[in-house]
């Protein structure tokens, strides 16, 4: 009985141990089928920038190939959220050109980015940026879980061409928590004058962030900038986003007109004007608000119409865009309506290829320019410029066009080293007396600035830069040295050269003046670039000294096309007013057509001795408007005022633009 007894015990323990021993080979199975899969690290391309990527921190792989130029970086160390993501890695040294894993991480933005060059690549500096990114190699921090996936800041993301997938965006979780979607809130500092402006300028509610979201920090010497919400869809500046054409808005945005009554406008302030917005990235979507703002309060305050001003708006962010032309609205209110649906474009601020834009593209006659009117374009700047602005305004000045800069809380002294250009409002404008050259201290004194404005680009008769007779050609002097003048007489025709230039107005980007004095020979006095200032051009007359020889007239209008004219800028009307006091030595037939067919106006004018049929040779068509004949040098000033009335009805019977 205890046999039996025994040898069921020994069968239960047996039976128990076996039940152990699957039980532990079953948990072993389970546990290795729980086991996390491998992390897969996404792939981007060298284009991709970091501000299109919202996730805060992630590891990505470069292709090879990123060191090219084409992918901009702007920074050094850290990296404004518009550089190429894997450019930037090229350039800090993580990465070569072959490509590989890196480890991205978001920082605040910085109120400067000073570019280097550094591993091959050059990198550019840029003005404050709203983010920032560093990166390294890819070694992720223990316990924190890298996305598979980006999540980018637009529907159409780069992930496409990568073979990605977008997601709603969730933090990097710890092993063991849950991790929550969160709503990305940038609280920035507030300055006093935007304290005090709390009645035009409603700051968002509270309750629009997340409880548990808290202030970016922010590095010192950042500017002041105002409480702006992140959203998850940030509007990008694609062509896509802008129709076929980037230097067009979107239709709906043009149909804005009343069905009202049309004003006719503001007779005394007939001008043609065009506001250049700033639609960059950098300044903000609050900032934007108040620009709109401003527009709209000097369309209502310059009484749009046809008889009086008409007004256009470009944008400028990477590219320009017309939003709508100087014949679109032809009302304040419509302005007004239309100024309204503008959205912000975003991207860089690149004033110079704006402005360069507007002068080619805006004042034409397809766009509602009207000849007759001055042109006026007023540059809005926040901060300073992307890019160069100097040649490009200057190509608009001699254009016709009147440049107004606006520029608005302009660099503090530590960050002057991050301006591109310095100086650049006086380097574009057409006098440096402070007429053309606004500047604001902050944004929220801006609608300050409304009536100043105003005031004036409608006092047309201070508007310099506008196309005269008297600022916009080039002329070139060829006088007469031969013997038969004599030392007194050519001082009288240097008194009579000194007498028609003083009636211009001269310096680099008016009219210009060069003069040739020949008798067989010829030489060169001086060039159309010597000298930019009336003083001195009239100084320069006056130190001509007479040489004495023959008289070869034919010879002297080869030489004035090749050593004068030749120089002349491709805008500038270019007159030939020649001197002399009898026949020409050899033929001026050749000369004269050659100088008729480069477009060189030329007005003969004759002394004394001089053949009359020779001059009308020389002069241009219709000849009783281009030659004059006086009997005596003494009466050669007598003839100073029809020249001048003959010259500007020449000018005013031509188009403006």
């Amino acid at each position: 009985m205890e046999i039996v007894v025994l040898t069921m015990k020994a069968s239960v323990i047996e039976m128990f141990l076996v039940l152990l021993v699957t039980g532990i080979h079953s948990n072993k199975e389970t546990t290795k089928k729980v086991k996390r899969p491998k992390f897969t690290v996404p792939q981007i391309n060298c284009d991709v920038k970091a501000g299109k990527i919202i996730n805060p921190e992630f590891v990505v792989k470069c292709p090879a190939g990123c060191q090219d130029p084409r992918y901009h970086v702007y920074g050094t160390d850290i990296y404004a959220s518009y550089s190429s993501v894997c450019g930037a890695a090229v350039h800090s040294g993580v990465l070569d050109n072959s490509g590989g894993k890196i480890l991205v991480r978001k920082v605040a933005g910085q109120s400067g980015y000073k570019g280097s060059y550094s591993n091959g690549v050059q990198s550019l500096s840029l003005p404050r940026w709203r983010e920032s990114f560093i990166v390294s190699e890819a070694k992720p921090q223990k316990g924190v879980t890298y996305p598979s996936a980006l999540t980018y800041s637009s529907s159409k993301s780069p992930a496409a061409k990568a073979g990605e997938t977008t997601k709603a965006y969730q933090k990097p979780s710890v092993p063991g928590t849950t991790a929550q979607p969160v709503t990305l809130i940038r609280v920035l500092r507030t300055t006093t004058a935007e304290a005090t402006h709390t009645t035009t300028l409603s700051k968002p509610s509270p309750s629009a962030g997340s409880s548990t979201s808290s202030p970016r920090p922010q590095p010192m010497g950042q500017r002041s900038q105002e409480l702006e919400l992140w959203s998850t869809t940030v509007y990008t500046s694609s062509p896509s986003s802008a129709g076929t054409n980037p230097g067009f808005v979107p239709k709906e945005e043009l149909s804005t007109q009343s069905s009202e009554p049309v004003s006719q406008g503001d007779p005394s302030c007939k001008i043609d004007l065009s506001f250049l917005i700033d639609g960059s990235a950098s300044i903000g979507k609050r900032r934007f608000r108040i620009q709109k703002q401003f527009l709209a309060d000097v369309a209502q305050a310059l009484h749009i119409g046809p008889a009086g001003p008409l007004m256009g708006v470009v944008q400028y962010g990477d590219n320009p865009a017309t939003h709508f032309n100087l014949k679109t609205h032809v009302s304040s209110q419509d302005l007004k309506t239309a100024i309204e649906k503008i959205t912000q474009r975003g991207g860089l601020s690149n004033v110079g290829r704006a402005i360069s834009f507007v002068t080619k593209n805006f004042f034409s006659k397809v766009n509602g320019n009207r000849g007759g009117a001055p042109n006026v374009a007023v540059v809005i700047v926040d901060g300073w410029p992307t890019d160069k602005v100097e040649e490009a305004s200057r190509l608009a000045r001699e254009s016709g066009i009147n440049i107004f800069f606006i520029t608005i809380e302009s660099a503090v002294e530590n960050e002057k080293q991050y301006v591109i250009e310095p100086n650049f409002a006086n380097k574009a404008v057409c006098r440096t007396n402070g007429f053309y050259s606004l500047n604001v201290q902050s944004w929220f004194s801006l609608h300050k600035t409304v009536q100043p404005l105003v005031k004036r680009v409608c006092d047309t008769e201070r508007l310099a830069c506008s196309k005269t007779c008297f600022n916009s050609a080039d002329i070139g002097f060829v006088i007469d040295g031969s013997s038969s003048v004599g030392t007194s007489n050519f001082r009288t025709v240097l008194q009579f050269v000194a007498n028609l230039s003083k009636e211009f107005e001269i310096s680099d980007t008016d009219t210009r003046i060069g003069a040739v004095q020949y008798t067989y020979e010829q030489r060169l006095e001086f060039g159309f670039d010597d000298y930019n200032t009336k003083p001195d051009i009239l100084n320069a007359i006056k130190r001509v000294g007479y040489w004495s020889g023959g008289t070869s007239t034919g010879a002297a209008i080869n030489y004035a096309l090749e050593q004068l004219f030749k120089k002349s800028k491709p805008n500038k009307r270019k007159l030939m007013i020649l001197i002399t006091d009898g026949r020409s030595y050899d033929d001026v037939r050749i000369p004269a057509m050659v100088a008729h067919h480069k477009g060189v106006i030329t007005y003969a004018i004759g002394v004394a001795w001089a053949a009359q049929d020779e001059l009308e040779v020389i002069a241009t068509h219709p000849a009783k408007d281009h030659s004059f004949f006086v009997d005596e040098f003494d009466n050669l000033y007598k003839s100073v005022p029809k020249i001048i009335q003959n010259i500007c009805t020449e000018f005013n019977s031509q188009p403006r633009n």
